[in-house]
């Protein structure tokens, strides 16, 4: 089916949107399901709650799309990725000097929860990753028998680096460590298969890459783990047979609702689901191909720039949409300024300016905002 990218992202002629890696603008369908959804609240209530329960369970179906899940069983649907990196640091059961490996470039929500874990005895090791050949390696070196889990972003969201996912989940599952992945830099970017890669827990929340709203997080357990997850969160909605109200017995729900305990964001769900129907109408192949030759465009034309360092790896299979750079002139805050003056909408992290081009990105655009660096 093809779909008109520009009536999708009508955005304003003088923005320039390269900051997806933080909040992405929503496609025009979506906001149309949440005006949808408000009119059908505002004038019937909760008339079609059961349809309401249709669109969640397609969203599990989309989300086990993306992620190449054995079965919508295994995908729940949580508030954010820090709630679902929660559900596995304090559902597994730790042991007095065991240890989680991770890198020293992640955000802090792949970092604070692990590092929360001190005071069980689990200490957290940090394998330094800049400018090395070889990140897998830098992790596994971490590695000993007392290690339980490495935790990684797919994709790193100051420096833009791309891991081996694939690497890594065969090291650990060769080790008999525990893969957990932040998928939020890369899914809805990237094609992303957790069977092949081996994972064991994933998640990603679908304000970035995936276009959504902010609340709505994809949360996948591999089947075999889910009950080695102690819950902490009970309620009427992680139960099996969760609408019989009337009765006193109740057992965990078998799949992965069971890390849901309450009423499920059925606005956010709405959003979400359509913005997702646009990337699997597109393709996740064709997006890919996209963002990538966006990335690359940056890179390249970044790189003509006098003053310019660029902080992003530029190996093609070692980025993914985001590109970080730096003046050697400018402080970063006041080009950060000039570019927000002039449309251009980015974010200043890991000690530069990132920009995080999404599909949709024209060439025009890209260029316009290459252009406008250097002028300044």
């Amino acid at each position: 089916m093809s779909v008109d990218l520009e009536q999708e992202f009508p955005l304003s002629e003088d923005i320039i949107y390269l900051n997806h890696a933080a909040v992405s603008p929503w496609p025009r369908r979506t906001a149309e399901a949440v005006q949808r959804f408000a009119l059908e609240n505002m004038t019937q209530g909760a008339r079609n709650y059961v349809q309401w329960e249709q669109q969640e369970q397609l969203l599990r179906e989309q989300f086990r799309n993306l992620l190449n899940a054995p079965a919508t069983s295994d995908i729940a649907l949580l508030k954010n990725t820090s709630e679902a990196l929660s559900v596995v640091a304090y559902g597994l059961n730790w042991q007095l000097g065991d240890n989680i490996v991770i890198t020293d470039q992640e955000f802090p929500s792949n970092r604070i929860v692990w590092e929360s874990l001190q005071n069980q005895g689990v200490t957290v090791r940090q394998a330094p990753i800049a400018s090395v050949a070889d990140p897998e390696v830098a992790l596994f070196a971490l590695v000993d028998e007392h290690t339980r889990l490495i935790a990684v972003s797919s994709v790193q969201y100051a420096s833009g680096l791309r891991m081996d996912l694939a690497k890594i989940g065969l090291f650990c599952r060769h080790h008999g460590i525990l893969f957990c992945i932040d998928a939020i830099q890369s899914l809805g970017a990237l094609p992303f298969d957790v069977q092949a890669i081996q994972a064991d827990f994933v998640m990603a929340d679908g304000h970035k890459w995936l276009l959504g709203p902010e609340g709505v997080a994809v949360f996948y357990c591999r089947a075999a783990l889910r009950e080695q997850l102690q819950l902490k969160q009970y309620g009427w909605h992680m139960v099996e047979n969760a609408n019989n109200y009337a009765t006193k017995t109740w057992t965990v729900a078998q799949n992965a609702r069971r890390f849901e305990c309450g009423s499920p964001n059925q606005l956010g769900i709405q959003a979400l689901s359509a913005s997702l129907s646009l990337l699997l109408e597109i393709g996740m192949a064709t997006v890919e191909k996209r963002v990538l030759a966006n990335t690359h465009l940056l890179l390249a034309g970044l790189t003509q720039l006098p003053n310019i360092e660029i902080l992003s790896p530029q190996q093609s299979n070692r980025y993914a949409g985001i590109v970080t750079f730096r003046h050697q002139q400018l402080e970063t805050q006041d080009l950060f300024q000039q570019l927000l003056s002039k449309g251009v909408i980015c974010a200043k992290r890991g000690g530069g300016i990132r920009f995080s081009p999404h599909f949709y990105l024209s060439t025009t655009k890209l260029t316009r905002a290459i252009a406008s660096i250097s002028c300044v």
